[in-house]
């Protein structure tokens, strides 16, 4: 009995020692599974009727992002916004700015696309940062500018944003500087840069109507810009990357521009698309993962496409092509709208949309300056004012020589008096036209 009891002991010994190992174990397997889940965001998705649209229409849907704009680019019409305006940390679409300014150094000529860049250590180390997206540079290394922004905006590479950074700034503080004095030059009011890569500081910050505005402002300044932006991968020492932007491989008509991500802002998203005489930029902040950045960017795009259409109405008819000038060094001077008159509406509302134009004057005296305001094309829908375009000079007209001068007074003299007798003439025919 003795020996029967100390084996049952043993064995009870041994299944409570088992017993405690599959508890240790599954506690920590448990543990690892909560350590590596990342739970979905338990933020509220954005009431509709917080959802700003084009003429207040009621909005279609919400979106998981915490923050989103939609802009027609043309025109400039908002068509789907909300939070547009919260500060929250750009991620990688501070590379957007980074961009903008090598492409302008590009353009004044600082510098050229085959321009050689020394690769410091500091990029180098970006480069070997398991942690950060890079494009994997190496310490000394001589890399062409074109190379290092098929870089930045392809692999989102963060050693190309320093090294850009480093060669056009003299520094990256140097450089941080010109990004901020870009963004009070162009009116990014709500945006402030602290580095050229945009991994979190303190002071860091964009908004989505800023991402917006930014996006038009390379697109309207760089048509070039979608040679990088639309590339789909890029393979720089044998390693192939492909781009963040997943969309550009489930959507032809996207063409860029920029992702970006960071713990704390969530995922982000800045969108460009054409199709059918339509472009959009649309910018998604803070999205829960990036498989929905590229979802629900792709809802919002597809909801445009089907939604709206730009009316772009003739207005060669309402405007001369030219002005009679008097006492200047030439004759005529062209004129024609500031911009092409365009608007972005609900698709069935194109033949409410018409095109009115009133000139000031027939003729102009010198001198006149270039963009110097002759007219204005207004845009009505059912018949009510709703954009206004000026009509301006094409360029600038000096004061013309003495003899010049005189002998245009003189026709100018004549103009004017045979004008006021056609006026006083044809006063009973409008007197009775407008009693008819």
């Amino acid at each position: 009995m003795i020996n029967l009891r100390l084996c049952g002991t043993s064995y009870v010994r041994r299944l409570i020692f088992a017993l405690t190992l599959c508890c240790l174990l599954a506690a920590s397997s448990f543990a690892l599974t909560v350590r590596h889940h990342v739970p979905k965001r338990a933020e509220p998705v954005e009431p509709l009727s917080q959802i700003q649209v084009l003429d207040n229409h009621p909005a279609p849907f919400a979106l998981d992002a915490r923050a989103a704009i939609l802009v027609a680019a043309h025109t400039g019409a908002v068509l789907y916004a909300y939070n547009e305006h919260t500060r929250m940390q750009p991620a990688s679409l501070a590379k957007i700015m980074t961009f903008y300014l090598t492409l302008e150094a590009l353009k004044t000529g600082r510098i050229k696309l085959d321009t050689p860049i020394n690769i410091s250590q500091a990029a180098w180390r970006l480069s070997i940062d398991k942690t950060v997206s890079k494009m994997f540079l190496e310490v000394g290394q001589q890399v062409d500018v074109r190379d290092l922004l098929l870089g930045l905006m392809v692999s989102s590479g963060n050693d190309a944003a320093l090294a850009l950074a480093e060669y056009l700034g003299g520094s990256s503080d140097g450089f941080v500087t010109q990004m901020n004095d870009a963004c009070r030059k162009l009116g990014l009011n709500e945006t402030h840069f602290s580095s050229p890569d945009g991994l979190p500081e303190p002071d860091q910050y964009t908004t989505a109507a800023d991402m917006a505005k930014l996006a038009q402002i390379v697109l309207d300044t760089h048509p070039e810009a979608l040679t990088y932006t639309s590339t789909k991968e890029f393979t720089f020492h044998g390693i192939t990357q492909r781009n963040w932007n997943t969309l550009l491989f489930y959507d032809s008509r996207v063409n860029g521009l920029k992702t970006g991500h960071v713990d704390e802002a969530g995922f982000h998203l800045v969108a460009t698309a054409h199709s059918n005489g339509i472009d959009l930029i649309s910018v998604l902040l803070g999205t829960p993962n990036a498989e929905k950045r590229r979802t629900e960017t792709k809802k919002l795009i597809d909801w445009a496409f089907n939604t709206f259409v730009t009316v772009s109405p003739q207005w060669r008819d309402l405007v001369p092509n030219e002005l009679r000038v008097y006492e200047g060094s030439a004759n005529t001077v062209a004129i024609g709208p500031a911009r092409t008159p365009e608007i972005t509406v609900y698709k069935g509302e194109e033949s409410h949309i018409k095109l009115m134009g009133t000139m000031n004057s027939e003729y102009l005296i010198a001198p006149i300056g270039k963009d110097a305001p002759v007219g204005v094309l207004t845009m009505l829908k059912d018949d009510k004012p709703i954009v206004t375009i000026p009509i301006e000079t094409q360029a600038q007209v000096e004061r013309g020589g003495f003899f010049h001068v005189m002998g245009d007074r003189i026709r100018l003299l004549f103009h004017r008096l045979f004008h006021g007798i056609g006026y006083v003439l044809l006063a009973p025919w409008r007197f009775v036209k407008s009693h008819l």
